[in-house]
């Protein structure tokens, strides 16, 4: 018999709060190293700085080269790597489990013990100067960056993760060391594990090799502006018309999470969507066009991308507006709501096939709700949406005077150039 797995937590002097779930049945372990340090905890002149130093850590240590630190892993069978996110950077690990202490003693290294040489510092802005022409070139990525910059500024969340190339230019070493002093701090972080493990050896470990982290630190809240709706136009040489569409939503921790993403599973989450059956397979419009929320620790958003002929544009978005209308007037048919409950709990159910996606869930709940809540709960939590839940959020967010659209559209000469070439 397959034993159950087991979630449990602590939390160290340092103020280190560490979660585990033990998996017996696998052979490998997903490890994160969450910190509350992001974008949100910069500001206008520093902006990128928590994504340029999650780079700079893989650029080696007082003890090991870029290499080694890559090779620590690899040659185990395992890997390295890290995100930045609006409210949390993570670095993690995954690797068999009988190589735990490597994968935290490497992590614990990088993290606190970074060399970040001026040589390694200028030659990764290059890199990053790259990332950011290239998120420039993307009009798809591009036009999402605008959105959310219109609809938290002048809120952090509204900054770009990357920065711009001239506030990352202007980055020095010892802005990176101010900044990782005054935010990665113990009572900001959160060790997360998932798979073959024993939660006692993940904290003795943790508490080993992290025990030099800096003293805790208080985070810098910023209020958010009453929403004023902005319909922003911004012209390239892009081909293609891009729009985002949508509005602030709810918090992780908002009761109605759950209906909203019960909701935008219905509209636009998948090819049975409505949005695309409508949009892409009946009236052949677009491409590529979805729905999709994001929650943040104090609001969230919502939202509905595609990317079209400039031409095609204006019916384009009058059907998105009459698909959103529908949901905000007319109740979700049973079977449709049924379908798509189904949809969303395998999708979860799914996802909990990877010891990955279970630390990354761990650790979500840990930074949000301060606690653990079982799988079950929230397959409850999906099954309880009704009808009138999903109307009474769909009239609440879709009323078209309080949404904000950015469009991304050919400049008129180049659309022009484009036609006679046609």
């Amino acid at each position: 018999m397959t034993k159950a797995s087991s979630v449990n937590k602590s939390t160290l002097d340092s103020g280190i709060r560490v979660v585990t779930e033990s998996i017996p049945h696998v052979h490998s372990v997903s490890l994160g190293v969450w910190f509350l340090a992001a974008t949100c905890d910069e500001s206008p002149r520093n902006n990128g700085i928590a994504h340029f130093l999650e780079h700079m850590v893989f650029k080696g240590t007082h003890s090991r080269s870029s290499l080694e630190l890559a090779d620590s892993l690899e040659s185990l069978g395992g890997h390295l790597n890290a995100f930045t996110g609006k409210e949390h950077t993570c670095f993690y690990a995954q690797a068999l489990s009988e190589h735990i202490d490597v994968a935290i003693e490497v992590l614990a290294d990088m993290i606190l013990n970074s060399r970040m040489s001026d040589g390694d510092i200028e030659t990764e802005k290059d890199v990053v100067l790259e990332e950011i022409t290239e998120l420039n070139d993307n009009p798809g990525d591009l036009v999402h960056e605008y959105f959310v910059q219109s609809l938290y500024k002048p809120h952090p969340l509204s900054y770009s993760i990357l920065g711009s190339k001239d506030s990352v230019r202007q980055i020095s070493r010892n802005d990176l060391v101010e900044f990782l002093q005054r935010n990665y701090t113990g009572n900001r972080v959160v060790i997360a594990a998932a798979g073959n493990i024993e939660h006692e050896r993940v904290v003795e470990l943790t508490a080993r090799y992290f025990a030099a982290i800096p003293a805790s630190s208080t985070r810098l809240e910023f209020s958010l502006s009453g929403e004023v709706p902005t319909h922003d136009v911004f012209e390239n040489n892009f081909q293609q018309a891009h729009l985002c569409l949508g509005r602030r939503a709810f918090s992780y921790s908002d009761q109605r999470r759950h209906a909203l993403l019960l909701l935008n599973t219905i509209l636009g989450a998948g090819m049975s969507s409505r949005l695309f059956q409508n949009i892409r397979e009946k009236h052949g419009l677009a491409y590529s066009i979805y729905s999709f929320v994001d929650f943040f620790m104090d609001s969230g958003m919502f939202g509905i991308y595609l990317g079209t002929d400039r031409e095609k544009l204006d019916l384009a978005m009058e059907l998105v507006k009459k698909e959103l209308n529908n949901l905000s007037q007319k109740p979700v048919p049973e079977d449709e709501l049924l379908k798509r409950k189904n949809q969303m709990k395998g999708n979860l159910l799914l996802g909990m096939e990877s010891t990955s996606s279970r630390m990354d869930r761990l650790a979500r709940m840990e930074t949000y709700y301060e606690e653990f809540k079982p799988i079950e709960t929230t397959i409850r939590s999906i099954e309880s949406v009704s009808q009138e839940q999903i109307l009474e959020i769909a009239a609440g967010l879709f009323r078209e005077a309080e949404l904000y659209s950015t469009i991304l559209r050919p400049a008129d000469h180049i659309a022009n150039l484009h036609m006679k070439a046609g």
